[in-house]
């Protein structure tokens, strides 16, 4: 795929990932609809801004409906409560299974008509190690991350045979303002965001974007005993 020919809709596109991601589009010459709850934040010149939380369906269907030109679908707009499972609010659950899971399907759902009717392209999901992995606290992100992954799967078999080709980039920690009080190793997002596009340009349906989605990736063939020895 020629990105300098494609146009792309970014979800989350104000901060973080979501920003390298429409920055890199830009700079590969891609036309970018930058989705936010407050499309005000956004200060990338070049895009249009659009008012979108995945989480309400109306919103989700005037986005679709304002950016009938779309090749490429990003559906990088996330949600870290923090959460527990056993112990977490209810709410708090809810929401991360409404922003990851149902928000990301809406709005597949509500793209892939507009996507097949201009010849087709490609949708990029980001994921995360924790779609494969629990490390016992935040439950409910774990959760949903791996909800999204089970649906990247099923849209990836079903939108392929209409010339949509979906793809799910799975990453570490990253240097954003949801890992910001977190002392461990981070990913820079921009060099996150040139794996992705990469990885779309070339046609990829999986992208792993750090050593550490590499190694969880290969141990899952291994099981329980593999992922977690303290429980043997």
């Amino acid at each position: 795929m020629n990105i300098s020919e494609q146009v792309a809709f970014v979800t989350g596109a104000n901060r973080g990932l979501g920003r390298q991601l429409t920055l890199e589009l830009l700079s590969r010459g891609a036309m970018v609809y930058a989705g936010a709850r407050n499309p005000e934040t956004i200060d990338i010149p070049g895009v249009t801004p659009v008012k979108l939380d995945v989480t309400n369906p109306q919103e989700v269907a005037a986005a679709a409906n304002l950016a009938k030109d779309v090749t490429i679908l990003i559906n990088n707009a996330g949600s870290s409560t923090g959460a527990s499972l056993l112990e977490g609010d209810m709410e708090k659950i809810q929401l991360e299974l409404d922003t990851h899971f149902f928000g990301t399907l809406s709005m597949v759902r509500a793209f892939a008509p507009v996507i097949e009717n201009n010849g087709g392209g490609s949708v990029l999901n980001i994921l995360s190690v924790l779609s494969w992995f629990s490390g016992g606290a935040a439950g409910a992100y774990t959760a949903a991350k791996a909800a999204a992954w089970a649906l990247t799967n099923d849209l990836r078999l079903n939108l392929y045979p209409r010339h949509i080709r979906v793809a799910g980039l799975h990453v570490g920690y990253m240097e954003t303002d949801m890992t910001a009080g977190l002392d461990t190793p981070k990913s820079n997002p921009s060099d996150v965001a040139k794996m992705a596009i990469d990885g779309i340009a070339a046609g990829s349906f999986e992208i792993l974007a750090d050593d550490n989605s590499r190694m969880i990736q290969a141990g899952l063939a291994g099981g329980v005993s593999t992922l977690y020895p303290h429980l043997s």
